[in-house]
């Protein structure tokens, strides 16, 4: 990606604990968290998700797994297929 926004967004130091999570691997639960969930409302394509997460596509759609997310999100029938053409 060439160009590259920063979101900053405050929490309290005991919500990162409370998960038992270092600084880093709380940023990016939260990157993953929202991209998974965007995802399932179908604001972005998984490749998309994927791309900004750098990962594949495949491991993107794992994930989603693990979290219990449908692959096919909240997707009607032309996103579907756009989505295939997309591939």
């Amino acid at each position: 990606m060439k160009n590259k926004a920063m979101i900053n967004i405050e929490y309290p130091e005991s919500l990162a604990n409370s998960l038992k999570l270092s600084d880093v691997d709380f940023k990016s639960e939260m990157k993953t968290s929202s991209l998974v969930k965007l995802f399932e409302l179908g604001k972005v394509s998984s490749g998309i998700a994927a791309k900004v997460l750098g990962i594949l596509r495949v491991d993107f759609l794992e994930l989603l797994a693990k979290c219990n997310v449908s692959m096919l999100g909240q997707r009607n029938s032309t996103d579907l297929t756009e989505e295939i053409e997309n591939a």
